[in-house]
C-alpha cells in the first residue's frame, strides 16, 4: 500500500480521503482546522502540522481546496508541498481551479523533479461518499497511469485530458452545462409547485425522459424534500463560474447562457444563501415570485 498525502478535508475531501484510508493506504493529512480531520484521524491517518510535512511523508499527495489562492498557497507557499516533496513523487491537485495556474504548478513542479497532476472531479457528496466521481485529469501520461489505481478508489468515469491544464479545461466545461441546467431545474420544480404537483411524482416521469440528467434527478430530490444542505458549496460554484467567464473572455468567446446563471447565483449569495448547496438557486426563484420559503 502507498504512502498517500491528503489536504483539505471539506465536504468533499474527508469522504475521498476516507474511501482512501478504507482501501488500506497509509495517509497523511492536513487541513487548516484539525478538528474538521478529526473522524478520518480516527480512521487511522496521521496529522501533518503543515502541507509541506504531508507531502515530505508521501509517495503521492492530492489535494482539494477552496479557491485558487489556496492552491497556490498550498503549493507554492513557504510551508507548502513543494517544500517537502521529494524528488520522483507526484503531486495532485483536486481543486476546482484556474487552468493557467495549473499549467504554472506543473512547469514548477517538473523544475523540482515532481510531477503534478491536475484532476478536478463532479459528483458532489454523494459521489465523493459513494467513490464515484467523475475524474477529468490533465498531465503527463506515466504519471496519471501510476495515479490511475487510486483515482479508481475515488471515481468511475476517470479520463485523462492532456497535459497540463486540461483537466481544468474539462471541469469548466462540465460547470458552464450544470450552471444553466440549474436554472431549468428550479424553474421546472417551481413550475410543477405552482400548479399543484407533487414534485417526486413529476421528477418520476421526467427525470427518465429527454428532460432527464443528474441536477434534476439528484439536486431535485433535494428541492423536493426542502433539504438545501451542500454537496457543492453556492459560493464555490461562483468561483468556478467565475474562472470559466474569465477563460471564456481570454478566448474572445461569449457565452451568454453562463453569464445569466452566475448572475442568479450572485443573487444567492446577496440573499445569503453562500453556505448552501447550489440547489438552493430555488430559493431565489422563490424569492422573485413573491413565495415565502
Amino acid at each position: 500500500m502507498a504512502k498517500l498525502g491528503w489536504i483539505g478535508t471539506g465536504v468533499m475531501g474527508k469522504n475521498m480521503c476516507a474511501n482512501l484510508i478504507e482501501a488500506g493506504h497509509s495517509l497523511t493529512v492536513y487541513t487548516r482546522t484539525k478538528e474538521r480531520a478529526r473522524e478520518l484521524l480516527e480512521a487511522g491517518a496521521h496529522w501533518a502540522e503543515t502541507p509541506a510535512a504531508a507531502a515530505a511523508e508521501s509517495e503521492i499527495t492530492f489535494s482539494i481546496v477552496g479557491y485558487p489562492a489556496d492552491v497556490e498557497d498550498v503549493y507554492l507557499g513557504e510551508k507548502g508541498i513543494f517544500a517537502g516533496a521529494k524528488q520522483g513523487s507526484i503531486a495532485v491537485d483536486m481543486t476546482t481551479s484556474e487552468p493557467s495556474l495549473a499549467e504554472r504548478i506543473a512547469e514548477e513542479g517538473k523544475k523540482r523533479g515532481i510531477a503534478v497532476l491536475d484532476a478536478p472531479v463532479s459528483g458532489g457528496d454523494i459521489g465523493a461518499r459513494d467513490g464515484k466521481l467523475a475524474i477529468m485529469v490533465g498531465g503527463e501520461k506515466e504519471a496519471f497511469e501510476k495515479v490511475l489505481p487510486y483515482f479508481e478508489v475515488l471515481g468511475e468515469n476517470i479520463a485523462r485530458m492532456g497535459g497540463p491544464g486540461k483537466g481544468q479545461h474539462t471541469k469548466m466545461s462540465n460547470q458552464i452545462l450544470i450552471a444553466t441546467t440549474m436554472i431549468g431545474t428550479v424553474e421546472s420544480l417551481l413550475y410543477a409547485w405552482r400548479a399543484g404537483m407533487d414534485m417526486n411524482e413529476v421528477i418520476d416521469v421526467i427525470g427518465k425522459g429527454a428532460a432527464g440528467s443528474w441536477s434534476i434527478n439528484n439536486l431535485g430530490r433535494r428541492i423536493a424534500k426542502g433539504n438545501f444542505d451542500p454537496g457543492f458549496f453556492i459560493k464555490h460554484f461562483i468561483k468556478d463560474m467565475g474562472i470559466a467567464l474569465q477563460e471564456a473572455k481570454r478566448m474572445k468567446l461569449s457565452l451568454p447562457g453562463l453569464s445569466l446563471a452566475h448572475q442568479f447565483y450572485i443573487a444567492a449569495s446577496a440573499c445569503g444563501y453562500d453556505e448552501l448547496g447550489t440547489q438552493g438557486l430555488y430559493k431565489v426563484f422563490e424569492r422573485l415570485n413573491g413565495i415565502e420559503a
